[in-house]
């Protein structure tokens, strides 16, 4: 039994399709974090994209305001933003009037920038965004710490810069990476104590969630420290209902759409075989689940198989379904899925077992005493109340 408590959640980029209304579809993503918060899930991240017209959320901080105002519990990632695209002071300052904003419900997710389109806008080439992740990760770190920096890189200046707020979480929110395939992330994880999202855990980053977290536990034990297997973070998508058929009818509305988006990004993502079912595709691969609970469950046990101890599951949210059916995939998880992974009713079955082995010895047992306070009416008042047998089927009361 693994010693880390999964927890759950969404990595949400969003995903809309071109012929939606954009307006609707935002609000509709803050009425999911409504929903999440309500049925028990623990964290939602919020991407940032500036290209390609389906993930449409330009400021995750700016969600994450809207979202937290509405929210009691659920905890707020950014998920992630692009480093080398802002000013590492003005990313440390956004994240810790959030903290406060908050009251500590909010975690600084960061990578290099997925879209080539977004570092393209901004005249970015694709092959400097890690080393400027690298760099603005470090003065970041250092200001969220409290520390007053100076340095000067290619692209940015920092000249006695510090926070004018401390964090409202000590010693600050929690800071993760995202990891897809590139160990490059792992050993920035390593190095600084951070937390992992494997963005990509189901489908082209499964086969290296081994070797990256290896990477960032020897990266971390040459700083003398050991790395924290409940701050890793698999993503993948699952859209589930009540039977395999329904999953699949339902994730009709919306799957061709998505599929085509990935491979709008890369003709080699998503790539379906020609002739195949795209939903037996996905699930035959591993690439995600669709279908019931069941089938939720094994694709976790797939990446447990993988990684040995997972700290949180993320959902890809993906709107493969419409809204209602989408809303029932994620009640389904929270009424399934969840406790089978916290063995929430590992003493309930047991309770049950244990009345079901010893039925007979207790309906006996309960049908004595039922004769017995007959009896006792009966030599109190002389009157017998206990009900006439009406032939060889009639069973005996008992309450």
């Amino acid at each position: 039994m693994p010693a880390v408590q999964l927890r759950h959640g969404i990595f949400m980029g969003p995903y809309h399709p071109l012929n939606e209304n954009p307006t609707a579809a935002l609000h509709r993503d803050l009425r999911l974090m409504e929903w999440l918060d309500e049925h028990g899930y623990d964290e939602a991240w919020i991407g940032e994209h500036h290209s390609g017209g389906y993930e449409i959320i330009s400021s995750p901080e700016i969600f994450i305001a809207a979202a937290a105002e509405r929210t009691k519990r659920l905890r707020f990632g950014t998920g992630v933003v692009s480093l080398s695209y802002h000013h590492p002071l003005n990313v440390a300052n956004r994240i810790v009037q959030l903290d406060h904003q908050t009251r500590g419900r909010v975690m600084l997710g960061c990578g290099p920038g997925l879209l080539v389109g977004d570092a393209s806008m901004l005249g970015i080439e694709p092959d400097a965004i890690r080393d400027r992740m690298g760099q603005s990760l470090n003065a970041i770190l250092r200001l969220l710490r409290g520390e007053i920096v100076t340095e000067t890189t290619d692209w940015y200046s920092l000249v006695n810069a510090r926070t004018h707020l401390q964090p409202y979480t000590y010693p600050h929110p929690e800071v993760a990476v995202a990891s897809a395939v590139s160990p490059s992330s792992a050993r920035l994880a390593g190095m600084h104590d951070l937390g992992i999202l494997c963005v990509a855990a189901t489908d082209s980053g499964y086969d290296a969630l081994g070797n990256n977290w290896r990477v960032a536990c020897e990266t971390a034990a040459q700083q003398g420290r050991t790395m924290d297997p409940s701050r890793i973070r698999v993503v993948g998508p699952i859209h589930i209902a009540e039977t395999r058929e329904k999953a699949r009818e339902n994730v009709r509305f919306g799957l061709e759409h998505y599929i085509k988006y990935f491979q709008a990004l890369g003709p080699e993502r998503w790539s379906v075989p020609a002739g195949k079912d795209p939903v037996d595709w996905i699930n035959e691969s591993g690439r995600g689940a669709i279908g019931t609970p069941d089938d939720a469950i094994a694709l976790l046990d797939r990446l447990y198989r993988q990684l040995g101890e997972i700290g949180a599951f993320l959902h890809q949210a993906n709107n493969w379904a419409d809204w209602e059916q989408t809303k029932k995939s994620y009640e389904l998880y929270t009424r399934f899925v969840m406790p089978h992974f916290a063995k929430s009713n590992l003493s309930r079955q047991a309770s049950f077992d244990w009345t079901l082995s010893n039925r007979t010895e207790f309906s006996g047992k309960r049908q004595a005493a039922v004769d017995a306070a007959f009896a006792k009416h009966t030599a109190a008042t002389g009157v017998d109340l206990r009900p006439a047998k009406t032939g060889a089927g009639s069973k005996p009361v008992s309450w």
